[in-house]
């Protein structure tokens, strides 16, 4: 019997960056737009060069899905060596990528089992579920129990943002853009969760201090963390980083929580300077 394949998109991000290398995970790039100009999201453009191309003068980017002539190929190639294939996406709520996937494994119907599964999250969340299911494989789980496992630990994941920006959110058609232009004119940073899989706003704050409390009246409502990644839009710890991190090892000592940056195809939702932390909740214990 051959090994289960798995498949994801380039907005999933591991804590070890080589994750996907090392354990044969296929990844399928989105593309960023600037305009006409096209990139591919990870090889030809990172976080800072998008901020930086913005920073030059270029227009707030967009993040396209992969096509499905590109799953289809992509499935073509990882179909070579298993004739089952599991595949772990951004969610459907912020990109077509989901149906994408679906669309383009229909053209290996009858020749490879292939599912797709909408993570209803990205980054560090979509990750965390490919190194499951990945690890899994591995040890020769069978792929109606991979498909259990990723979706038991779907509910699990929790993420939060604050932007310094309504813009770039209402360039990716998340709000208004009346409410946009209304939100910088009265300074407001928008406090945005992951609902369902789509960005809905929570709050709103007027200080990066009041939002940072705000990330931390959040963080503290979990008795039991696996994992949790900080994210913001650049490696550098500033004020914000270093004041979250400081009262986390205050209520958690001893724990130590990776700063990771977002990365482009996220960054065309909260636009720079955004801050966000995502959580990974520990199944209960047994009393």
């Amino acid at each position: 019997m051959s090994k289960i394949k798995i498949v994801t998109d380039s907005t999933a991000h591991f804590f070890d960056p080589t994750f996907a290398e090392k354990h044969d995970v296929t990844v399928v790039p989105l593309t960023i737009h600037f305009g006409k100009q096209v990139y591919t999201e990870g090889p030809d453009l990172s976080t800072a060069q998008v901020f930086a191309r913005i920073a030059g003068g270029e227009p707030i980017p967009v993040a396209a899905s992969p096509t499905v002539e590109q799953f289809a190929l992509a499935y073509e190639q990882v179909a070579k060596a298993t004739d089952k294939i599991l595949a772990i996406h951004l969610s459907s709520k912020l990109s077509r990528t989901c149906a994408n996937a679906r669309a383009g494994a229909e053209a290996l119907a009858g020749r490879c089992k292939i599912q797709v599964i909408d993570s209803l999250s990205t980054s560090i969340g979509l990750g965390l579920l490919v190194e499951a299911a990945a690890l899994a494989a591995e040890r020769g789980a069978t792929q109606d129990d991979i498909v259990r496992i990723v979706r038991g630990m779907v509910p699990r994941l929790y993420t939060v943002f604050f932007t310094e920006t309504m813009e770039y959110l209402a360039k990716a058609g998340r709000v208004g853009k009346a409410q946009a232009v209304l939100g910088s004119m009265l300074g407001i940073k928008p406090f945005l969760t992951m609902e369902d899989g789509d960005i809905v706003p929570m709050e709103k704050v007027r200080t990066r201090p009041q939002a940072v409390e705000k990330l931390i009246e959040f963080i503290v409502e979990f008795s039991n963390i696996e994992h949790l990644a900080i994210l913001q839009s650049s490696p550098q710890y500033n004020e914000d980083t270093r004041m979250l991190l400081e009262r986390l090892a205050i209520d958690f000592p001893g724990r130590q929580w990776p700063v990771l940056t977002y990365g482009p195809s996220l960054a065309t939702f909260l636009g720079p300077d955004a801050m966000g932390v995502i959580v990974f909740e520990g199944e209960e214990e047994p009393e």
